[in-house]
């Protein structure tokens, strides 16, 4: 049984398998991210789920790409971590670019392969190697145009008193904005950056008001700038998406790359529909 797993800050996808693809179940946990998370905690979110458990020591095989795996110690923490829980198990940890990669780019094509979720990310892909120009310094400093990014941004406009009363009375209803229980969110639980990200709902669900237009192609600007610019033929390549803020924001995308004449590629929420069909290829 090989088990093939897609993880963000948010949440993690996970598919069994059988040596001819046939999918044996499905489930999600919370994500597991390393840079946030001790191994104590990986472990409990994964217990959590039963069929991972009853099934731990049938793992023949772990494939797992995930965010906050970019740095050599991070993979190797986390390898250390799956090894001992799936004991039978090869245990291959790459970070979650890779599967944005398998998932959305044919085999040997040049692309840039972004990723727009709870955090982001960007790489240029030579149709063998991933290149990446920028290191992530994780969602305080970094992550443009995330959900938690976009998350911060709302929440900072409310309190500052920058946002129209009328989508302030809406952003009331929606969520719980005392700030004792904000600042418990941000500082004293874990995930603060998968918190953050849950308002971005909010951005997606307003995007037609201008208030939130400008919160988004702010965003989108940035993240061409910093990020995507960072490769000189990313006029001449695609630029490939997954990540459900991209999803859900394929149009504005598409206005922004068309402004800074740019080819948008695949835009996919998630990878792992993708990732199956690479692993069932290339087992």
């Amino acid at each position: 049984m090989r088990l093939i797993v897609d993880s963000g800050s948010t949440k993690a996808d996970w598919i069994a398998i059988d040596d001819d693809g046939k999918i044996l179940f499905t489930t999600q946990t919370l994500g597991l991210n390393p840079e946030i998370l001790d191994a104590e905690e990986i472990v409990s979110r994964i217990n959590d789920r039963f069929d991972l458990l009853q099934n731990k020591d049938k793992a023949t095989h772990l494939f797992f790409y995930g965010a906050g795996c970019g740095t050599d110690r991070m993979k190797i923490n986390l390898s250390q971590t799956f090894q001992k829980y799936f004991s039978n198990a090869i245990v291959d940890v790459r970070e979650d670019t890779y599967a944005a990669v398998y998932a959305t780019t044919p085999k040997g094509e040049q692309a840039i392969v972004s990723i727009l979720g709870t955090g982001s990310n960007c790489s240029y892909y030579d149709g063998k190697v991933l290149h990446q120009k920028v290191q992530s310094l994780g969602y305080i400093i970094m992550d443009d145009c995330s959900g938690n990014v976009f998350g911060k941004e709302l929440i900072r406009k409310y309190y500052f008193n920058k946002m129209p009363k009328e989508l302030a009375v809406e952003f009331e209803k929606e969520y719980n904005l005392d700030p004792d229980y904000i600042k418990s969110k941000l500082y004293k639980e874990a995930n603060p950056n998968a918190y953050m990200a849950t308002f971005a709902k909010f951005l997606i669900q307003h995007k037609d008001a201008e208030f939130c237009k400008k919160i988004i192609f702010k965003g989108m600007k940035s993240f061409v700038k910093n990020y995507i610019r960072q490769y000189d033929n990313c006029k001449q390549v695609p630029v490939h998406f997954v990540g459900s803020i991209a999803f859900y924001l394929k149009d504005e995308l598409q206005i922004t790359f068309d402004k800074y004449e740019m080819k948008l590629g695949n835009v996919l929420r998630r990878p792992i529909d993708g990732l199956i069909a690479y692993h069932i290829t290339n087992k």
